[in-house]
């Protein structure tokens, strides 16, 4: 098909999603939602794969006097992102068919659900696709609205109400910042074409219009300290939202870097070593906040953040070596960042999942609440331990590949014998590798409070495994973050393309040492599955044999433990919220104890860790502009001739200021 076919082809069954779905029985609604993304999907993934193979996609339409020429184009870099939204895509309408369930009470709500989800790809893959700047933002705010929706599934809930609201001002926030960068560029160029904007900075740019764009798609990638509606969003859309959310919506902010990054020219030095920086400070920021929190939904969100910053440096350290001249360091830094946003994508899905089966089972979001399910959940306790391992860097999984990337490119940069240069990279290194230990700390305490031990509460009905369609999406995304921890060369070839139109000179030689090291990684963790495949097998054959008793654990001489007495999520991560109290605000509320109370009365403790960004600082600016408007609320005081007066008082004073020859 050619390009012209694509699109209508993709247009057609949007429109079909608006006028099927909402007819369609209840049952069939989401199935018909999965096939059309699905549809959406293979016919937009094979233009993109073809792309990497070195294929083009071209398509010019006249849109009149008012958007001028649009161009679809589909070029290595949109053609990896339409790859990750594909992907994602398919496996959260899959999960979402089984979740969704139990919501089958609520008709209408979701015939809108599954339109808008649809709707939500298309905009996601038109954001790609488009090269023109007015209609891309078209495009992205047809994302952002459909995305509003999906996240207000449940918009009878006062929360979701405030996620709802506070994803809705900040977007659009974003979407005035980068109207005014491609108006700044229009007006200056003649232009809004991706095409033009490179032009735009090769003829010395204003570093503001970087500062605009890099500040609006920053806030749909999740940068601190535009971060704030992340933890918000999360924990009130729907799971398998949620998985998309964090899967590609924030990676359309990392699209939209990318695009910009290309094309700077003047300003790649400085805008470099200022990414490298932000992104290590939001690492550490992310994963800090989300040691501490209980709600296993807003810590995946901050988790969102860290990996976000990981994605940046990842994009710092290619432009610094594009500033430099120094290919390798950018290949390593480019290919990191995009490895990187597909790996978190996969992962992060993953683990949004495995929380959507806990809610279904328990609903609850506090893992305080729960704990022994591994007992009645062995599949989702297993997604979710291979999810935790591959967010921590480990082998055998992909996160172990991207993250040996972005330290190579680290690295590389100390063969510039820059010693200002070398010692930011040296602090960048100290700040990843704390971020993932505080990583492994973080999924170490998810893992035992929700899946190990006993019980902490009664739950209203006994959990148990979810049905196979909320598990199948499961295995699939295992199976594909196998297969690129175990044979990373896969990836690499094609992150080198993609890297070359990039404006990075590549050879095949560009990657040979790393990649050697990588691929003897991946054979070295297949030789270890396969180890521990066989050992389980030889164990298995033995003991079949034999009869298999259960018996308590030993008590050591005490054998009547309560449930209390075990780690909870907060005493887990106490003592790093007190090292870092200046940023993990904790607000207390309880009854502090007299010095002369013998015998104290019956009280409550409650704690909650606050967010630094809005503590801090939004929350005093905002208290100050109400005051500064509350000085004024005397005018509204239900006088219908104090209005009137106030009218004539202006008339009055417009012709005094004619008089005068002011106006």
């Amino acid at each position: 098909m050619n390009a012209e076919s694509v699109i209508s082809i993709v247009l057609i069954f949007t429109g079909l999603s608006l006028l099927i779905i909402p007819l369609l029985p209840q049952r069939s609604k989401s199935a018909a939602a999965f096939i059309l993304v699905l549809l959406n999907a293979v016919i937009t993934s094979i233009p993109a794969i073809r792309v990497l193979a070195g294929g083009d996609f071209n398509l010019l339409i006249n849109a009149g006097n008012t958007f001028g020429d649009v161009l679809f184009r589909i070029d290595p870099l949109s053609a990896w992102f339409i790859l990750i939204i594909n992907i994602t895509l398919i496996n959260g309408s899959l999960y979402g068919a089984g979740y969704m369930k139990s919501y089958a009470h609520r008709k209408s709500d979701l015939s809108l659900h599954w339109v808008m989800l649809v709707m939500f790809q298309v905009s996601m893959l038109f954001v790609c696709m488009l090269h023109n700047g007015f209609a891309f933002l078209i495009a992205w705010e047809v994302m952002t609205l459909s995305s509003l929706i999906l996240l207000m599934f449940e918009h009878e809930k006062a929360q979701t109400q405030e996620a709802g609201l506070n994803y809705m001002v900040q977007m659009h926030l974003g979407v005035a910042l980068l109207t005014i960068a491609f108006i700044w560029v229009f007006v200056s160029a003649q232009t809004t074409s991706f095409d033009g904007i490179a032009s735009f900075f090769q003829n010395n740019g204003s570093p503001w219009v970087i500062l605009l764009f890099f500040a609006g798609f920053g806030i749909k990638a999740g940068f601190i300290p535009m971060h704030t509606w992340l933890p918000y969003a999360h924990p009130a859309a729907p799971s398998h939202v949620s998985g998309i959310m964090s899967g590609v919506i924030v990676k359309m902010g990392i699209y939209g870097i990318l695009r910009i990054a290309v094309s700077i020219t003047h300003y790649s030095l400085a805008t470099g070593i200022l990414l490298v920086s932000l992104s290590a400070a939001t690492t550490l920021y992310g994963i800090l906040n989300a040691s501490v929190h209980r709600d296993f939904k807003k810590l995946l969100a901050f988790c969102t953040t860290e990996n976000i910053g990981i994605i940046g440096m990842g994009i710092g350290i290619g432009l610094t070596g594009k500033a430099l001249d120094y290919p390798l360091m950018s290949i390593l830094g480019f290919s990191a960042a995009l490895l990187h946003t597909l790996n978190h994508s996969l992962y992060k899905s993953l683990l949004f999942f495995t929380s959507g089966n806990i809610y279904n089972q328990t609903h609850t979001r506090n893992m305080e609440d729960l704990g022994g399910l591994i007992r009645y959940m062995p599949h989702t306790a297993v997604a979710f331990l291979v999810g935790s391992l591959a967010i921590g860097g480990l082998p055998p999984f992909n996160g172990f590949i991207s993250k040996f990337l972005i330290y190579s490119g680290f690295v590389e940069t100390f063969s510039q014998h820059n010693l200002a240069l070398s010692a930011l990279m040296v602090i960048c290194i100290a700040l990843l590798s704390m971020a993932g230990g505080v990583s492994m700390l973080t999924f170490t305490k998810s893992f035992g409070v929700i899946f190990l031990g006993s019980p902490r509460k009664e739950l209203h009905h006994k959990p148990e495994e979810v049905p196979l369609a909320m598990r199948l999406p499961l295995y699939l995304i295992i199976g594909i973050m196998l297969v690129i921890g175990l044979f990373p060369e896969l990836v690499l070839r094609p992150l080198l393309y993609i890297t070359g139109s990039m404006g990075v000179e590549v050879s095949l030689s560009s990657l040979q040492g790393t990649g050697h090291i990588v691929t003897l990684c991946g054979r070295a963790s297949l030789l270890l599955l396969l180890l521990i495949a066989v050992i389980y097998g030889i164990r298995a054959s033995v003991t079949r044999r034999y009869e298999v008793k259960t018996n308590e654990t030993w008590g050591c001489g005490y054998v009547a433990p309560h449930t209390g007495m075990q780690y909870t999520g907060k005493s887990f991560s106490k003592s790093l919220a007190k090292l870092f109290g200046f940023i993990t605000i904790e607000d207390k509320k309880y009854d502090q104890l007299d010095a002369a109370s013998i015998f104290p009365a019956p009280r409550s403790y409650a704690s909650l860790y606050l967010e630094f960004f809005e503590k801090r600082i939004f929350e005093p600016v905002i208290k100050g502009f109400l005051r500064i408007f509350n000085i004024f609320t005397f005018f509204h005081n239900g006088k219908i001739q104090l209005y009137v007066l106030y009218g004539l008082i202006f008339v009055v004073i417009l012709i005094l200021l004619s008089v005068f020859n002011v106006l």
